[in-house]
This record gives C-alpha cells, sequence and structure tokens, in this order.
C-alpha cells in the first residue's frame, strides 16, 4: 500500500473529497514523517504544535470544502509573514518575530483550505543559494545529509523530496526556485515576472526581479498550485491573466523545437558531468520528437552580469538599508547582505539606467529567439550539491569565483528580464546527486512550459524513479 506522504497534493485532495482517507490520517502521517526526518534536514522550521494540528485537520474533515488544497499540510517559506507562525526570515533581527497577519501567499492557501503547519528553511533574507542561517542553522540534502539542499527555496524542495510536504511554494530572485529543485531531484517553477503577485507594499514599479511561485514532485501539483498563487491583483502595474495551468496538461510535445544553450559558449563555467547529464537528458527529449539544437551564445554573459550585478544590490539595498541604517541591526547583517547593501546604495541614478538598457537589450534579443524556438535549455546549476559545512563554492575547477553568488550566473539570463523557467529533474550522477535543467520559455508562455514539462515527467519521472535513500 502507498504511503500517504508519498503521494501529491492532488492525488490527496482527491482521496479526501472522495472519503478513500481523511486530513487527519493526513497530517498525522506527515507529523510523524516530519518527526522522523526532519532532526537530520532542518528543512521544516517553526513546526506548530501537534495536538493543535491534528484538532485543526479534524476540523478541516467536518467542515465543507474550501478549494482544492482543503485539510491539506503545507509549510510556507519563511521569506513570508504567517500570522500566528515564527516569522524570520533566516534573520537573528527576526528571530522572535510572531506576525498578527498573513502576506498575500499564506493567505491564498489558507483560501484554498491549506492547514499551515509551520515555514520552510532559507538562507538570511534569501541571499545565496545556500539555505543556512544563524536562526535554526542549514538544510541537508536528502540524497546526501552531508551535502546542501540549496537556495534561497532549499527547506521548500528539502522537504519535498523527503516526501515532509506534498507540494510547496518558494521564491526566485536569483535561482531560488530552480538551484534546489535541481539539487533536491524535484521541479520548481519560476513564472513569468508578474504572474503571481505579492503584496504592494513599497514601490511596485521598479524591481521586477523576484517572483514567488511553485514547487512539486509531479507537473500536475505544480500547475494547480501555480493557478492557486496566480490570481491578479488590479493594485499591480506587471500583471499577467492566469490561465487553467492544470487543464489540458497532457500535449504531444512532437515538432516542439529547443535550443541547448550549454555552457553559454564557455561563459559559465561548469563542474565536470552537468554538461554530459544535461546533453544526455536532451536526448532523451530528441526521443520524445522534439527537435533540439545547440545555440551560439545569443548574448553577452558579461554584460548580463554587470547589468543584474547593478540590478540585484540596488534592489537590496531598496529593501534592506533599514537594517544597515540601524548600527545594532547592522552587526546582525551576515556580509554578503552588507556587500549588497552598500553596493546599491552607491549606484548613481545613470548607472542604473545603463543597467536597464541592457536588460532591455537582452529582452529584445531573446524575443527574437522565441520566434524560431519554443523553448531553450541550460542547466539549473554549475556546482553539484556542496558540502553543506562551506559558506558557498570558491572555485569551480581553476576559476574563482568573484563574489558570493558568481557560481549561479546561469539563472541570470531568465531572472533579468522575468521569462518563466522550470527546473526539470534530468537525472543523478555516479555518487547518486542530483542534478536538473532549466526549460525557458517566453515571457507569458507559461502554460506551453508546463505542457512541455508535463511530457518530460510523463517520460522520465526522476523524482518517483529515484526518490531519497533512507536518511
Amino acid at each position: 500500500m502507498t504511503n500517504l506522504t508519498d503521494l501529491g497534493a492532488v492525488a490527496l485532495s482527491r482521496m479526501i473529497a472522495r472519503g478513500e482517507t481523511s486530513s487527519e490520517e493526513v497530517m498525522a502521517a506527515t507529523l510523524d514523517r516530519i518527526a522522523a526526518l526532519n532532526p537530520d534536514l532542518t528543512a521544516i522550521v517553526s513546526l506548530r504544535d501537534r495536538d493543535t494540528l491534528m484538532a485543526e485537520a479534524r476540523a478541516a474533515d467536518a467542515a465543507p470544502r474550501r478549494g482544492w488544497l482543503h485539510g491539506l499540510p503545507l509549510a510556507v517559506k519563511d521569506l513570508q509573514a504567517v500570522a500566528g507562525i515564527r516569522s524570520t526570515w533566516g534573520s537573528p533581527i527576526f528571530a522572535d518575530l510572531v506576525p498578527r497577519a498573513d502576506d498575500m501567499l499564506p493567505r491564498r492557501l489558507r483560501a484554498a483550505g491549506a492547514i499551515l503547519i509551520g515555514k520552510t528553511n532559507v538562507p538570511e533574507f534569501g541571499l545565496g543559494s545556500h539555505s543556512r542561517n544563524p536562526v535554526f542553522g542549514t538544510t541537508a540534502n536528502p540524497y546526501d545529509s552531508t551535502r546542501t539542499a540549496g537556495g534561497s527555496s532549499g527547506g521548500a524542495a528539502a522537504a519535498l523530496a523527503a516526501r515532509l510536504l506534498p507540494v510547496a511554494d518558494g521564491s526566485d530572485m536569483m535561482g531560488s526556485l530552480r538551484n534546489p529543485a535541481a539539487y533536491c531531484n524535484v521541479y520548481g517553477m519560476r513564472p513569468s515576472y508578474g504572474l503571481v503577485p505579492h503584496d504592494p507594499v513599497g514601490d511596485t514599479f521598479l524591481h521586477p526581479l523576484s517572483t514567488d511561485g511553485p514547487m512539486a514532485r509531479n507537473i500536475e501539483d505544480l500547475a494547480a498550485l501555480l493557478e492557486t498563487l496566480s490570481q491578479p491583483d488590479p493594485r499591480l502595474p506587471h500583471s499577467l491573466p492566469p490561465e487553467p495551468y492544470a487543464e489540458a496538461l497532457d500535449t504531444d510535445p512532437r515538432g516542439l523545437r529547443i535550443g541547448w544553450l550549454g555552457d553559454w559558449g564557455g561563459a559559465y563555467t561548469m563542474e565536470p558531468g552537468i554538461l554530459d547529464l544535461c546533453e544526455a537528458a536532451l536526448r532523451d527529449f530528441a526521443g520524445m520528437g522534439c527537435e533540439v539544437t545547440p545555440l551560439p551564445p545569443p548574448f553577452p554573459a558579461e554584460k548580463l552580469w554587470q547589468s543584474w550585478t547593478t540590478l540585484r544590490s540596488w534592489a537590496v539595498a531598496a529593501r534592506q538599508a533599514i537594517h544597515h541604517a540601524d548600527p545594532a541591526r547592522r552587526k546582525l547583517l551576515k556580509p554578503e547582505a552588507i556587500w549588497e547593501i552598500e553596493r546599491g546604495l552607491g549606484f548613481s541614478a545613470m548607472e542604473v539606467h545603463r543597467a536597464s538598457v541592457i536588460r532591455s537589450e537582452w529582452f529584445a534579443a531573446a524575443a527574437a529567439l522565441f520566434e524560431d524556438y519554443d523553448a531553450l535549455v541550460l542547466p539549473s546549476a554549475q556546482v553539484w550539491p556542496f558540502d553543506k559545512t562551506l559558506d558557498w563554492p570558491h572555485m569551480i575547477g581553476e576559476r574563482q569565483m568573484d563574489s558570493y553568488h558568481r557560481w549561479m550566473e546561469v539563472v541570470v539570463p531568465v531572472s533579468l528580464i522575468g521569462l518563466p523557467a522550470i527546473s526539470v529533474p534530468a537525472g543523478v550522477s555516479a555518487q547518486g546527486l542530483p542534478m536538473g535543467m532549466q526549460l525557458i520559455g517566453r515571457r507569458g508562455g507559461d502554460r506551453g512550459l508546463l505542457r512541455l514539462a508535463q511530457a518530460w515527467h510523463r517520460a522520465t519521472d526522476w523524482p518517483g524513479r529515484r526518490p531519497p535513500p533512507p536518511l
């Protein structure tokens, strides 16, 4: 008999609706598994009291269904304020904060019927693709607990892979939904910028770099959660109209044109084996009837990096400078946060403008590419899951990394211009470490990208074929 924790959110939802199981049974199985595995993972943090959660599950069983997530246990990424649950952003500044109100994302999960059981771990303020912080410690990879689960949605990815959650939310500025999904053998989707709204707090025009999105072990769950998160908010200027993403997912991929960007002409240094794994996966796409074409670099990588690091530091400073300005709080910030804030505060208006001109030029070049290709592909990461005791990879091969995030550069082409991308599992190394590749679509092409990912999942199902070993 299949364990309840092995099932995805849509499957569990249908079973509860049909009376084949109950929210109480699902909650008990979930909390038992968290108790058994989470001490070695630190994926779930700020877990609520078991008796309270069991009472809420019984109440859900007795109440009318509120939505497709009715009675399912979910944990929210710890970069969101959740009413009644300790919400820290991985920072000592907020180590004891218990908000009184939900941010938009948890409000939408609750409205769909979810029971919020706690949070998923992150790096401090989401900075860096390694989920460790001084409040809760480091999230381990379920495939090798000596290694990182990535970040900043590392807690969410590890919890999904270890079957501690049926589906999860995440966010992505610089690969934070894609890198941890690759490291944990699950799916992570960065939607087109503007598709998933956020609370209209502060500026809503100038910083279109980060977005919330779904993570899952299958594409049906990924699409269903995207539907829940993507209802537009008229108060936001960059909104896109949602679509019925979970409907008619199964389509024939034959004839779809895929452009393979590899290591961007050598600009993105890769650890050995990553390109080989992705190229083997692309042969599977060809076997499914897709036309796969290797492409030369479509835009200078160094110009993308120059634009990205300017706009990212500017955006981080706009959000976090309030902490830097207070000497007591500044002492609690990690060095990478201070570096980003001080860089951002130092830019002139014209430097930011020139960075945005580069962004505009790349958007136009990418739009031309999508006239000839239905999807583009890049690896999801440049290094395999690394030792979790490291702060970040300082070298790739013989190349020195000149910043704490240079080793994540392969995600920048998507993030800079707000394209949709899904990190799909591409297989595992000889050491059993997972890796993924980014399927990238045109802006607003999220539904077509989900259908391509569904065809990949039907053909491969890496999360089902290679679950984590017992911890």
